[in-house]
């Protein structure tokens, strides 16, 4: 089925941006809550520290086939119908997890949240670059995903404190909870799609990513500038957890370091708006230096806290200016493609996190939390060469 409204001409609503971010926040956050909880699963299906990174790279894989399957769907369906199908799938598959009694139902589980998280998550921004006008996409964007980052951050604190006062499996029981009432609130107020103007079969659509990723130079670049950000990302929070529950610290103070990141959120729609005004480059470069200062005060996690804060504020407004300027740039254009678009971009967010994860869990047991530090100060000084590098070929 095709939406058949009149597409979005003028500024959108306040109310109807926060609808998106908010939603966008909510499906996110299922896609983050074992990070603080690794430890915990490891010991209870008997992993090691180096393979409870699979937890991750199992979600992220889930993120991967939702990008390459069911985002793109969102040029070729009803968007409406099809967020609160997926809604209602994620609501499921979150009860089902919190039943695991195997390291293959967990990992299955994991697998069916990244998928169906993911693909509501990216549905709902690509939904809001189409809905937006194009003189305030960046903004819409920019406040789309600072709804993301929020969510990602409350995520690690919402799953340690619900599994300190239960456990782990209550975090997802509380999540399918909360994902019913979320696909009551946007069955009555997710407006109608912007109608695309052709039709494509679901193998032609499939097939146009290639051509996207093959002829779209802004799509490559900022893809990359992606994997290597959220390699970043995903080597600190997936390695954290592990030094800090040797040092003794609850799921609950583990979850809340990630609260310090809100600011990361609050810059967030800043960057999309100084892309809007031209200033996507100037934006990046000075991101870029920040993601690579973040790692000397992120050094000190073992020893003293502050120095610990000041870095995860660093880090996390570097990463989410540099991903909403990229979302930005490649979102610049009207299109009838910004799902396909959306999905491409965040292929190579799954491929980096995939990464990021298991080799901060591997670097961890064979050197410690220093020669974590070190691996994440090299991928951020390989992002910003590379960004230098290919700043004369982005148009």
């Amino acid at each position: 089925m095709r939406d058949t409204n009149p597409s979005f001409t003028t500024a959108l609503p306040p109310t109807l941006v926060w609808l998106f971010a908010c939603a966008a926040g909510l499906s996110v956050a299922n896609v983050y809550y074992a990070q603080p909880l690794l430890a915990t699963l490891a010991r209870e299906f008997g992993m090691t520290d180096a393979a409870s990174g699979m937890v991750i790279t199992a979600t992220q894989l889930g993120c991967a086939l939702a990008l390459l399957l069911l985002v793109p769907l969102g040029d070729m369906l009803n968007r409406r119908r099809l967020t609160l199908f997926q809604l209602g799938l994620l609501a499921i598959s979150l009860a089902a997890l919190g039943c695991a009694r195997s390291t293959a139902a967990l990992l299955g589980g994991m697998l069916l949240v990244g998928l169906l998280g993911t693909a509501m998550t990216q549905g709902l921004i690509a939904y809001a670059a189409s809905a937006a006008a194009s003189h305030e996409r960046g903004r819409v964007v920019g406040m789309a995903q600072g709804g993301v980052v929020i969510g990602l951050l409350l995520a690690r604190t919402l799953s340690g404190v619900v599994a300190d006062l239960a456990d782990w499996r209550a975090v997802y029981f509380v999540s399918a909870a909360i994902a019913c009432a979320l696909l009551l609130l946007l069955w009555r107020k997710l407006p109608p799609a912007q109608p695309a103007s052709q039709r494509l079969a679901y193998g032609a659509l499939l097939a146009s990513m290639l051509d996207m990723l093959l002829h779209n130079k802004v799509l490559r670049v900022r893809g990359m500038l992606a994997l290597l950000m959220f390699a970043v990302f995903n080597i600190f929070w997936s390695a954290l957890v592990l030094p800090l529950t040797e040092q003794g610290y609850t799921h609950a103070a583990i979850g809340a370091f990630g609260l310090v990141g809100v600011i990361g959120a609050l810059g967030a729609a800043r960057a999309g708006a100084l892309a809007d005004k031209g200033r996507a480059q100037w934006t990046t470069g000075a991101a870029l230096l920040l993601l690579l200062a973040a790692w000397l005060p992120l050094g000190f996690a073992g020893t003293a806290l502050w120095p610990l804060i000041i870095g995860i504020i660093a880090l996390d407004l570097a990463g989410q200016a540099i991903h909403v300027t990229n979302q930005s740039l490649i979102f610049k254009d009207d299109s009838d493609a910004h799902s396909r678009l959306v999905a491409c971009y965040m292929l190579f967010y799954a491929v980096g996190s995939g990464l990021g994860a298991i080799a901060a869990t591997s670097v961890y047991a064979l050197a410690g939390w220093h020669a974590v530090c070190a691996l994440g100060a090299a991928v951020s000084l390989l992002a910003l060469l590379f960004w230098r590098l290919t700043l004369p070929i982005e148009k």
